[in-house]
């Protein structure tokens, strides 16, 4: 899940560190530079200092809140002073059991979040729950071998169009960004994709960019991925299929331009070698041909079967289809605790028919619950955020700030605005879930104000977080793609911009007419 999980690979899936691309000489020079023993802090430690940051600011930051419609959509012009409420020692309580608010805190008839007592849940207990099924089935269906399998005999029976193998082997990648987040998962087919790429006489840049650039893009464009529109629709207030179509068309043309850019550079190394950003594919080693692709057997198309068919029905439950104006179609109108079972009973499903048996089941179920345990746990820690907020009614005081930024701007540079701030933010909180979680709801209500439906305020927080995260250097997923590609960062970074600034300038217009639309 891009920017979703722990900062690092799953289990069983070592990342290691950023090598050098093996190029020619006279076309990469060697380096004795020593590497910078800094590094970027993790999202944890960036989510810790946001905490006592916010926590201090609390006392300086006048308290201030808004009327709320019965909707609890803020009013406009309703904002007012409020005395602060609790003392030094309440305050250091909810510093210190931020974690735990994040989790399963409870909003009494006082405005107070505390954990227990009786009210509104607050906490992100269902969104937690929903992320370690999601984690526990997507681990399921990699350990059935059923992806990699289908992945292989695709580029097995279209290694003769070349073209097409590229457009379509982005598209799956794509897809599963846009479904579901697809990140770490994409380590595992670069021991394919890489090989496949220089049998065709590409280079490692190409391999690499079908992996990282389609499944980037997919998240970017996320329709329904419950990593980034998911956690951030429920911030919102809204539901995960509020704004799908404008998603939808947005999947369609990034992806398509993104294809066209990987394709235009294939088409040139494939010319003239010389032109690599990395090195003639000549020189390197070819590793595991496509011959060495397992074949699809029956256990793995009915995995497949269940692994579509439950993204699937996650997809149809979502959408307000009588919103959309489709009444042959019912509103099943499912939400985290609906899905978290989904895929639980799907896990299951999936690990009996590949065949991995009642104990293999379970453990790749407890496997997969712990590799994905890090994005749930930076969600808890971004919730407890907001709830200090909450609780020092300091919320209300930063939206009329940012409200009165842009008062009087048109919605279409409001939705612009809103993009661009986003940007900063996913740089330094690289987790999507967590950046959802931490932003919402302070930006959600600003639609409200500006005349622009919520589900606009998601897509342009998705799509920055997703922009971002096509390059961040603290993402495991880049780094890691990277060193296994052997291609060097730098590189990359060359490869890429044209495509960044043009997804940037394409998101941009997106940004306008869908506020204008909605």
């Amino acid at each position: 899940m891009s920017g979703t999980a722990p900062p690092g690979a799953p289990a069983g899936r070592p990342v290691p560190q950023a090598e050098s691309d093996g190029a020619e000489p006279d076309r990469v020079p060697p380096t004795d530079r020593p590497e910078r023993s800094f590094r970027f802090p993790s999202a944890f430690t960036v989510l810790a200092v946001v905490t006592v940051a916010v926590w201090l600011l609390a006392f300086i930051i006048p308290a201030g809140a808004y009327r709320t419609s019965d909707s609890g959509a803020p009013i406009p012009g309703s904002y007012h002073s409020v005395e602060a409420s609790g003392s030094f020692l309440s305050r250091l309580r909810d510093l210190f059991l931020a974690p735990v608010n994040g989790l399963y805190g409870v909003t009494g008839a006082d405005g107070q979040t505390a954990p227990g007592g009786t009210g509104t849940l607050a906490g992100a207990a269902a969104v937690f729950l929903f992320i370690l099924a999601v984690g526990a089935f997507i681990t399921v269906a990699m350990k059935s071998g059923a992806l990699d399998a289908a992945i292989g005999r695709l580029a097995q029976r279209l290694s003769h169009r070349k073209a097409l193998l590229i457009a379509i082997l982005m598209c799956v990648f794509s897809l599963g960004g846009s479904t579901y987040g697809m990140a770490e998962e994409t380590l595992g087919f670069y021991a394919l994709v890489i090989p496949l790429a220089l049998r065709l006489g590409y280079d490692r840049m190409v391999g690499a960019a079908v992996i990282m650039v389609g499944a980037g893009v997919g998240t970017l464009a996320s329709t329904v991925n419950p990593f980034a529109t998911g956690v951030a629709s429920a911030g919102a207030g809204i539901g995960t299929g509020d704004g799908i179509v404008l998603r939808l068309v947005m999947w369609v043309v990034l992806t398509a331009i993104a294809i066209a850019f990987v394709l235009r550079y294939a088409r040139k190394v494939a010319k003239d070698p010389a032109r690599s950003l990395v090195g003639a594919a000549g020189d390197d080693d070819l590793g595991r041909s496509t011959g060495d692709v397992p074949a699809l057997t029956g256990r793995h198309k009915a995995v497949i079967a269940v692994f579509g068919a439950t993204f699937a029905l996650m997809i149809f439950a979502i959408i307000p289809w009588a919103d959309l104006g489709v009444t042959a179609l019912p509103s099943l109108g499912w939400s985290f605790p609906e899905l978290a079972g989904l895929f639980t009973v799907s896990a299951i499903v999936t690990g009996l028919i590949a065949g991995l048996g009642e104990k293999g089941t379970v453990d790749a179920i407890v496997s997969g619950a712990g590799d994905f345990i890090g994005a749930a746990l930076i969600i808890v820690l971004a919730r407890g955020v907001t709830v200090i907020m909450n609780n020092a009614h300091i919320t209300d005081t930063i939206l009329n700030a940012l409200n009165k930024a842009v008062e009087g701007t048109s919605s279409g540079v409001f939705a612009v605005l809103t993009f661009l701030v986003n940007i900063p933010l996913a740089f330094f909180v690289p987790s999507s879930s967590g950046h959802a979680t931490l932003a919402m709801p302070i930006l959600a209500p600003l639609a409200d104000f500006a005349g622009v439906g919520r589900s606009m305020v998601v897509t342009a927080y998705q799509t920055a977080s997703g922009w971002v995260n096509l390059i961040t250097p603290t993402s495991a997923v880049i780094m890691g793609g990277l060193a296994l590609s052997k291609v060097r960062y730098d590189r990359y970074l060359r490869f890429i911009w044209p495509l960044l600034a043009t997804l940037l300038a394409v998101s941009i217009v997106f940004m306008a007419l869908g506020a204008v639309l909605s």
